[in-house]
């Protein structure tokens, strides 16, 4: 996303959530982050503060009116922040403000003098360039009479926005309005609101930007995650069209496959649909297309939703091919989990991590069908256009696996192959047939963009010497590429 303002702003240290906003929070301006109890208010503010420090040596002040400074250091340390470590560097403060309204008694008007005199003290004495006040509501419990009320939340936005220091302040959700006092969303420059909401028993985060004063910024629902790492977005509208492309070639990992298209093979940075029933060879396929990268010494990452690595290496074996090799020198992983084990998008933070921390050059996702057993069809296709666009922009070779549910002429009828078969640059076809009471395998090429290719059915056979095309099915030199 271009952002094309004058405005001045700062990373907000979550992946994601900068190209969302496009570039970030303004700077030296008061944030709103709302949202129900559990939805990672406190978490936003935490990272967006250790991140500064790390990332732009900006110091932080973390004021808290819920948790204690040891509690909130042990809640995040399984994150990986180390908020002593950062405190005992003069980096960041943490300062927890009690507020009981039992014990307060009111003697006249209520105001904020106190707690600016001790913001400031905080933000002077390490430098800070960021604040997070955590949360607004925990503050103003002490106050009943509302109309004061609100002219002390207007004076505290004013006081921070003129100290300009960037500032984020979590404030629990209302009930027809974003927060509960409804008026912090109107005064600050840029809201953002949580939800935290489980349908069909899988738990999904969600993020939306209300507002943001002078600036573009994506307006759709995106998810984010929480993991061991912290908060990660996920932009579904940000990736756009503009990838490169190359024309070298790569093999399919089995030589009389490569025979079938013009060229001898795929083009490099591609992406593959393998479709067909139960027992076509799909997986097959997948393994010796990881295989020939492999032996072009390039990296291979497997997501497995239906094998276990130490089955799939064991069928792949009885064909001859043995992966086993590749995996003890670290040229090949192999992930397998249950579709079921997490909800859609953080199947695709596991595998944007993975991209980023092995680095493969070829992908594969077998079988994508499985998906849909966690996300509605339009769920799993958007998950799928994210998940190609990224390995595409990457220039990753990749190669999908999808089970159809019958037997047809190859244009497939699951919402899956719907979803992917117009995504993909190439689309094998693999089908089942009884020929005079015997099984007879076939496969199609159905689509190869920019390449010419065989335009029939070959059949082949299996066995333990792996694929065997039958000689009759093998092209010539003279119909080898009669179709496109």
């Amino acid at each position: 996303m271009q952002e094309i303002s004058s405005l001045a702003k700062v990373s907000t240290g979550i992946e994601g959530l900068d190209e969302v906003t496009g570039g970030g929070f303004p700077e030296g301006r008061p944030i709103l982050i709302c949202g129900s109890a559990g939805c990672g208010k406190t978490l936003f503010g935490i990272q967006f503060l250790v991140k500064g420090i790390l990332e732009q040596n900006e110091p932080g002040v973390f004021v808290s009116f819920d948790e204690t400074a040891a509690d909130l250091t042990a809640n995040t340390s399984s994150l990986g922040f180390d908020l002593d470590k950062l405190t005992g560097e003069g980096k960041l403060r943490v300062d927890y403000i009690r507020i009981e309204r039992s014990e307060i008694e009111e003697t006249g008007e209520y105001d904020l003098e106190g707690l600016f005199i001790r913001l400031n003290y905080a933000i002077e004495a390490i430098g800070a360039k960021r604040i997070v006040l955590d949360t607004l509501e925990s503050l103003f419990s002490g106050m009943e009479n509302e109309g004061l009320l609100r002219a002390e939340i207007r004076r505290l936005f004013k006081w921070l926005k003129d100290k300009g220091i960037t500032t984020i302040i979590t404030g629990e959700r209302g009930v027809n309005t974003l927060t509960r006092q409804g008026l912090e969303e109107y005064i600050s420059d840029c809201v953002i609101l949580l939800d935290f909401r489980v349908v069909d028993q899988i738990a999904t985060r969600r993020l939306r930007i209300v507002k943001y004063r002078g600036s573009t910024h994506g307006t759709n629902e995106y998810p984010f995650l929480i993991d061991e790492n912290g908060v990660s977005v996920i932009p579904i509208t940000s990736l756009k069209l503009d990838h490169g492309t190359s024309s070298e070639l790569i093999s399919t990992g089995l030589k009389p496959l490569d025979a079938l298209f013009k060229k001898g093979g795929f083009y490099e940075g591609s992406s593959t649909l393998i479709t067909g029933t139960a027992g076509t060879a799909k997986t097959i396929l997948a393994g010796y297309f990881a295989l020939g990268s492999c032996l072009r010494n390039e990296r291979v990452l497997i997501f497995s939703f239906e094998e276990a690595p130490e089955q799939t290496i064991r069928n792949l074996l009885t064909i001859g091919i043995d992966l086993r090799p590749y995996i003890e020198s670290n040229l090949l992983q192999i992930h397998a989990s249950r579709p079921t084990l997490y909800g859609l998008e953080m199947h695709l933070l596991a595998v944007n991590k993975l991209l980023t921390e092995f680095n493969p050059k070829t992908v594969i996702v077998d079988p994508i069908s499985s998906l849909v057993s966690v996300g509605s069809p339009v769920e799993v296709k958007a998950m799928l256009v994210r998940l190609i666009d990224t390995l595409k922009t990457r220039r990753i070779n990749a190669l999908f696996t999808c089970l159809m549910s019958h037997t047809g002429s190859g244009a497939g009828d699951a919402g899956t192959i719907e979803a992917v078969s117009s995504l993909a640059d190439n689309w094998l076809f693999l089908e089942n047939g009884l020929v005079s009471g015997k099984r007879q395998r076939s496969l199609l090429i159905v689509k190869s963009r920019g390449m010419e290719h065989y335009n029939d059915s070959v059949n082949f056979t299996i066995s333990s010497a792996g694929i065997n095309f039958a000689a009759s099915s093998i092209p010539t030199k003279s119909n080898s590429a009669n179709g496109k």
